[in-house]
C-alpha cells in the first residue's frame, strides 16, 4: 500500500483489514510514504497482477505509465484526466496496455449495472424512439472536499492541495468532474455517442464559512450545462452543492415515444424503467429492470468483469471511454468557468497543463496552485479568463 499520508495508509489498512481480515497482508515493509511510494508498492507485484489506484485523479497517468512497464493489470478510480495534455498522455497509455495485452478496469461502474445495462440495449433497439432530450441532476449538500478554508499551519501548500482535491481542478476536475461524471458518462452511453459542446453558467452564492472566514477553494455552487451532440439533440445537468435546498439525484432520457429513467436514485439507483409517455407514471410503465441478487452492486460487478477478463485472458481496456468521459465533463466544467462555449475538440487541445511536471514531485515540491497573501488561491473568472480555467 501506498499513500502520501500515514493516517490514511493506517486508516485504510485498518478498514481492509476488518472486512476482510484472512485475505489482508500488507506488513510494515510493504507500507509505504511519499510521492515515490507508488513505484515501491507496484515493486512488490509481479507481471500479471493488479494495482489498483484510487488517488486524486493527477496522478493517473503517473502511475499508469510505471504498470504498463510492470506489467501489471490496473483498476483505476474515475476521472482519468482533467485536463487536456493529460487526456492525450491517456490515451496513448491506453494503446501501451493494449499492446502488451493487461487489462484495464476504470471505475465508471453505471457500465457494469445490470439494469443499465439492458436499459441500454432496449434505448438503442429504439424502444423509446430517437433520444431528443436527457436531463441529469446531482444535487446535495457539500460532500468530500468540496469546500476548503484557508491551508492550516503544518502542512504545505501541495499536501493541502492533495488532501481536498475535490477542492482543486488541477488535482480532481474539481467537485464537477469527480462528482457529475457518473451521470455524464450514462447518458453518454444512452446516446450512444459524446456531445460535441457545450454552454454553461456557474456561480459561488456561499463565499464564507459560518464563521466569516472566507472559502479558497475552485469550486462553484452550482452549475448547469446544456451539452449538444452531433444531431443538435440536447443533454441538460445540473449540479449543486448546498445544503436547505431540494435533493434531486437521477438520469432521465427522453425519445421520441416515450422516456426512460436510467438511475432513479443516485448513481446507480434501481430500478432502472421505460414508458409509452414523456410522464414517469405506473400507467404508463412498458418495462421495469429486475436483476438477479447477485448482481445488483454495480461495484462488485465490475471488479468481477475485470476478473473475469484476466482469468479468461478476453480483451479488456476502459481507458479509452474513460477518458472521453472526463473529457465530457471537463468540457461542460470549463464551458462554467470560462463563460465560453467549449467543443470537445478544444477540451482536448487546450494546451493548459494544470500541474505540469507532476510525475517529478517530492514532499518539498511548490504546489500547482500558489496561494496570494490572504491565502486564496486563483479561481475562476468566466468572462474575464476565457482561454483557460484560472
Amino acid at each position: 500500500m501506498a499513500d502520501l499520508f500515514p493516517e490514511r495508509l493506517a486508516s485504510d489498512l485498518n478498514t481492509l483489514r476488518q472486512h476482510f481480515p484472512s485475505q489482508v497482508d500488507v506488513p510494515p515493509d510493504r507500507q509505504f510514504l511519499g510521492f515515490d511510494a507508488y513505484k515501491k508498492a507496484m515493486d512488490c507485484l509481479k507481471p500479471g497482477d493488479i494495482a489498483i489506484f484510487a488517488t486524486p485523479p493527477a496522478f493517473r497517468w503517473v502511475h499508469f505509465t510505471y504498470a504498463i512497464q510492470k506489467g501489471l493489470n490496473v483498476f483505476m478510480e474515475k476521472p482519468l484526466a482533467a485536463d487536456g495534455p493529460t487526456s492525450k498522455r491517456m490515451f496513448r497509455l491506453a494503446q501501451d496496455a493494449s499492446a502488451k495485452n493487461l487489462k484495464v478496469g476504470v471505475g465508471l461502474m453505471s457500465r457494469h449495472s445490470r439494469a443499465m445495462q439492458e436499459l441500454a440495449d432496449r434505448v438503442h433497439n429504439g424502444e423509446i424512439g430517437e433520444i431528443v432530450l436527457q436531463r441529469g441532476y446531482r444535487m446535495h449538500g457539500p460532500g468530500g472536499s468540496f469546500l476548503s478554508l484557508p491551508k492550516p499551519a503544518g502542512i504545505t501548500d501541495l499536501l493541502y492541495q492533495v488532501k481536498r482535491f475535490h477542492s482543486f481542478i488541477w488535482a480532481s476536475g474539481g467537485c464537477f468532474d469527480d462528482f457529475y461524471i457518473h451521470l455524464i458518462d450514462q447518458l453518454g452511453w444512452m446516446k450512444n455517442e459524446w456531445p460535441v459542446k457545450a454552454q454553461a453558467l456557474g456561480g459561488r452564492h456561499y463565499k464564507l464559512s459560518p464563521d466569516g472566514v472566507a472559502y479558497v477553494d475552485q469550486n462553484f455552487d452550482i452549475y448547469s450545462v446544456e451539452y449538444t451532440y452531433s444531431d443538435g439533440s440536447k443533454f441538460f445537468f445540473d449540479g449543486r452543492c448546498m445544503n436547505g435546498c431540494e435533493e434531486i439525484y437521477t438520469s432521465c432520457l427522453h425519445g421520441t415515444k416515450g422516456m426512460g429513467i436510467a438511475s432513479k436514485s443516485g448513481d446507480c439507483g434501481l430500478p432502472s424503467s421505460l414508458y409509452k409517455s414523456q410522464m414517469a407514471t405506473p400507467a404508463d410503465l412498458i418495462w421495469e429492470s429486475k436483476v438477479i441478487p447477485d448482481e445488483k452492486d454495480p461495484y462488485q460487478n465490475e471488479w468481477n468483469d475485470l476478473i473475469d477478463a484476466i482469468l479468461d485472458d478476453k480483451p479488456y481496456n476502459e481507458v479509452k471511454r474513460g477518458v472521453e468521459a472526463s473529457l465530457v465533463s471537463s468540457m461542460g466544467r470549463m464551458a462554467a468557468n470560462t463563460g465560453r462555449e467549449i467543443t470537445f475538440d478544444q477540451m482536448l487541445q487546450c494546451e493548459h497543463e494544470m500541474a505540469p511536471g507532476i510525475e517529478k514531485f517530492t514532499m518539498d515540491s511548490p504546489a500547482p496552485l500558489l496561494a496570494d497573501g490572504a491565502g486564496r488561491y486563483p479561481a475562476p473568472q468566466p468572462g474575464i479568463v476565457t482561454t483557460r480555467e484560472y
